[in-house]
């Protein structure tokens, strides 16, 4: 299945790699002069949707290797 068949209201990806292929291939689609205008507003949601989980994930990862890190100062 392609991301454009996706459900919009479909759960994130289970993993950061994953998240982050499937916002490339929403980028790259609407990179495109074919864009569908009546799917372009769904891809947008999806996209932004994806910016904040990754974004998530990032934060989590860089907290807990500052809790690593401020563990071994000790």
């Amino acid at each position: 299945m392609s991301t454009s068949d996706r459900d919009p209201e479909a759960p994130i990806a289970a993993g950061y790699a994953a998240a982050l292929g499937e916002l490339e291939d929403i980028l790259a689609r609407l990179e495109r002069s074919d864009v569908d205008v009546d799917v372009l507003a769904t891809q947008v949601q999806r996209a932004a949707e994806l910016i904040t989980f990754c974004r998530d994930r990032i934060g989590n990862a860089r907290l807990q290797i500052e809790q690593v890190v401020a563990r071994l100062d000790e």
